[in-house]
């Protein structure tokens, strides 16, 4: 069952069950499928992007990334089973990754963090399978070397799960434009998560995250790169949601 964000449909799935779906698709070997992770700038950028609307509409799921949408949706009365945190869902996935067997692959993220991710998952996980890190250069998706030796360092390595962290809406092009030539079961973009899970970007307390603030948190840590991003989009958001429900009420 899907429900309706500002005309974006969004899973409504629990964790636990979004972490089952994609396992038992990736072990099954299914045709090659994606996941989005909207939070509220996503849905601002589906507002004016039709190339991004349509990548969501072929998405395998659509899960809630932030907090905000947790809170539109309850607004909204069609509530949603909980956040489905893209950090957390990539810790998550690599750890049953390694308990099944599945193989995973880290494209993206600033120099050196998908190779630190990695030796950290790695220690904690002795028998999880990485098969392959890759930290493409600035501007590689107009590099058409670059982007073939992606697509074969990808292709040679074969992962069940392909985690991608370039950032929205730019890791769900790549995706888009890439999944089915790749043939891999599953990939998902999943932002800073590598750099999270790395250490190389400070992740809020839990507090913060359970109580919706980790943005605020993200942008006392960034303020130039994210101070637009939440200073000028939180409250856009918030008007779009409260448009949605001003026009539910006259029906």
């Amino acid at each position: 069952m899907k429900i309706n964000i500002v005309g974006v449909q969004i899973d409504k799935y629990s964790f636990d069950e979004v972490v089952e779906r994609i396992v038992e698709h990736a072990l099954l070997g299914r045709s090659p499928e994606y996941v989005v992770t909207p939070n509220a700038q996503h849905i601002l950028t589906l507002q004016k992007d039709d190339h991004f609307q349509e990548i969501y509409r072929q998405a395998y799921l659509s899960v809630p990334d932030g907090v905000p949408l947790l809170w539109a949706a309850r607004f909204l009365q069609t509530p949603l089973n909980g956040r489905v945190n893209g950090t957390d869902l990539f810790e998550k996935l690599c750890e049953v990754a390694a308990t099944k067997g599945l193989k995973v692959f880290l494209l993206g993220g600033r120099p050196g963090a998908a190779d630190r991710a990695a030796k950290i998952l790695q220690a904690r996980h002795p028998d999880f399978k990485i098969v392959g890190t890759h930290c493409p250069p600035y501007g590689f998706e107009s590099n058409t070397a670059e982007l073939a030796l992606i697509n074969r360092k990808i292709t040679e390595a074969a992962p069940h799960i392909l985690f991608v962290g370039l950032g929205a809406p730019k890791q769900e092009k790549w995706i888009y434009a890439n999944y089915q030539q790749l043939n891999v079961p599953i990939s998902i973009g999943i932002g800073v998560s590598f750099e999270l899970v790395a250490g190389m970007v400070q992740r809020a307390p839990i507090w913060m995250q359970k109580s919706g603030l980790e943005w605020f948190f993200r942008l006392i840590v960034e303020p130039k790169r994210l101070w637009q991003r939440y200073v000028v989009g939180n409250p856009l958001f918030i008007w779009l949601v409260l448009k949605q429900k001003l026009a539910m009420s006259k029906f």
